[in-house]
């Protein structure tokens, strides 16, 4: 069974994302996405200091089923990443909403975070 933490908003694409007290956000991939892909093997980083925007790509995710798009639920600069996915991957798998964060981003539209879902929402999309 899936878990859907209330504190967190969610792409429709399976991202999460997480209001940081500085104003940035921390993305992941949603436990039901890490379900959904089954054991990951590979993660291809976002770039630090790229900036992205809202529904871009820009991450991809390997598992032993297939390969997936990571999405931008917002718009910004991506001011770090998570380098301990490149030696253990599948922290995705085993810890999705912490240890297994994929990258922070400073919002440079900050109302694309409305347009995200909330985690009741997001859950009934997933059943």
């Amino acid at each position: 069974m899936s878990e859907f933490p209330d504190d967190l908003r969610y792409a429709a694409t399976h991202e999460w994302v997480r209001v940081e007290e500085d104003g940035s956000v921390t993305i992941g991939i949603s436990d039901h996405a890490q379900e959904l892909l089954g054991d990951i093997v590979f993660i291809e980083l976002p770039e630090e200091g790229a900036v992205v925007s809202a529904k871009d790509e820009m991450s991809v995710v390997e598992s032993v089923k297939a390969a997936s798009d990571i999405y931008a639920p917002v718009s910004g600069e991506i001011i770090a990443v998570n380098e301990d996915l490149t030696d253990a991957p599948e922290t995705m798998n085993s810890s999705p909403y912490s240890d297994g964060w994929l990258c922070r981003i400073l919002p440079s539209n900050p109302d694309e975070l409305e347009e995200l879902l909330d985690a009741d929402t997001y859950a009934g999309m997933c059943e």
